[in-house]
Parts: structure tokens; C-alpha cells; sequence
């Protein structure tokens, strides 16, 4: 019952022991509806500073390094969850709404109804490819998604320190065909991300975890939906340069 996401690890289930009150699927997805709204609230506020110019880079340098800072500690500590996870959605949504406003304001607003459309649609329509079963999680769809998950944080984290150095890794960020094609490969990965979510999500229920994991899982499913987000964001930025 592996899954990549490291916030929804079959080991979180194990360490919490059992509980009167036990996880729901329902449970789970109301608490992932709240962190949505928090985090939409935040996004369209801190979109529309960004836009003002009314937001400095302070802000929001800190918003990335709080989000992370909650995220690893959550990790460690499931049973904070319900404290942090609606923190984290808070402060994303900082983040989030600043690096859309930037796309805004590069290639319209359009470009942001497009990916945030595309998110949802790629969300239902992994909840629904999981529901009917026609994708099956397996363990040899695990290990490929965890293989090719692992391939691209190694490939952004060696982008990062490339460019610490004043090294620019070429088709990456710079569109074209090899952009797009890298982009798209991205994207498929972070999308069945969510299946492997889903499936962890409903065992954790099945096996009866403690109550507090419904916020762990949440917060797990917030992640993988940021990243699809982004990834989308990019790949649709990609098109409207070639336009």
C-alpha cells in the first residue's frame, strides 16, 4: 500500500495505533473541501495584490518557506495535522495565487481559467478511472510511479542547484517541442499521483485509522493537487507563447 506522496505513506497509518473514532473516505474529503476553500480564499486575495503590485517578494518567499516548513513537519508528526493542514492550505494559497498572478500578468488571465479548468477535469477524471477499477493499483504501477516521481524531483532539484551556479538547463522552462513533451510527461505523473492517493486514502479508512489521519490525508491529496496545478500552469504557459 505504498504511495509516493510522502504525506500518505502506509507507515503513517501504522504509527498512530488504533482509535474509537476511526477515518472515513467522507470524512477525508470533507476536510480536503476545507482546505480547498482556504485555499482558494487566500489565492484570489494574494492574486489580486500581486496584480496591484501591493504584494512584495518578502511575503511571499516566506509563504513558500512556511508551506514547506508545514508540510515536513506534518510528515513527521501526523497527529498535528489537524492544525496544520488547514495552515498550510492558508498559506499555499499565498503562494499559488502569486506565481498565477505572474503567469496573469505574462500571458493573460485566460492562461489561469484554462489550467485551473484542466486541474479539476484531471481530478475527476482519475477518481473516476480509480472508482470503475479501470486502472488498478498494483504493485508494479506503484513502483513505476514512484520510479518516475523520484526521476523528476531529481531532475528539478539538479535544475535548482544548476542555476545556484548561473547554469541554465536547457528545454526545461524554455517551451519548444522537448519543453512541452518533458512538461506533459510531468503532468501525467503528478495525475496518477492521485490515483495512488486514492487507493491510500481508502485503505487507511478500511483499516480503520485513527480520526485524525482524515486531515493527514487531505493535506497528502492537497499536495499532489499543487503540483498538478503547476505542472498544468506551465504546460499551458508553454502553448500560449507559441501562439
Amino acid at each position: 500500500m505504498r504511495t509516493n506522496n510522502p504525506m500518505l505513506r502506509e507507515e503513517a497509518f501504522r504509527r498512530t495505533g488504533a482509535s474509537q473514532a476511526t477515518m472515513t473516505v467522507g470524512g477525508t474529503v470533507g476536510k480536503t473541501f476545507i482546505m480547498l476553500v482556504l485555499l482558494l480564499g487566500t489565492a484570489v486575495y494574494s492574486y489580486m495584490q500581486v496584480v496591484l503590485n501591493q504584494m512584495s517578494m518578502g511575503v511571499i518567499g516566506g509563504a513558500v518557506i512556511t508551506a514547506a516548513i508545514i508540510a515536513f513537519a506534518s510528515v513527521f508528526f501526523p497527529r498535528i495535522t489537524p492544525v496544520t493542514a488547514p495552515v498550510y492550505a492558508a498559506v499555499e494559497g499565498v503562494v499559488l495565487g502569486s506565481v498565477s498572478a505572474w503567469y496573469a500578468l505574462r500571458f493573460g488571465d485566460t492562461l489561469i481559467l484554462q489550467a485551473v479548468l484542466l486541474t479539476i477535469a484531471v481530478l475527476f477524471a482519475m477518481l473516476l478511472l480509480y472508482a470503475t477499477r479501470i486502472v488498478r493499483v498494483t504493485d508494479k504501477f506503484r513502483m513505476g510511479v514512484l520510479s518516475a516521481t523520484l526521476g523528476i524531483a531529481l531532475m528539478y532539484l539538479l535544475s535548482m542547484v544548476l542555476q545556484l551556479f548561473g547554469v541554465a538547463v536547457p528545454f526545461l522552462h524554455q517551451g519548444g517541442t522537448v519543453g512541452i513533451i518533458i512538461s506533459a510527461i510531468v503532468v501525467v505523473v503528478a495525475a496518477l499521483n492521485l490515483v495512488l492517493d486514492f487507493d491510500f486514502i481508502e485503505r487507511g479508512a478500511h483499516y480503520g485509522a485513527p480520526k485524525h489521519m482524515e486531515w493527514y490525508g487531505a493535506l497528502g491529496l492537497m499536495l499532489t493537487l499543487v503540483w498538478l496545478y503547476m505542472e498544468i500552469l506551465r504546460l499551458v504557459s508553454y502553448f500560449t507563447r507559441n501562439d
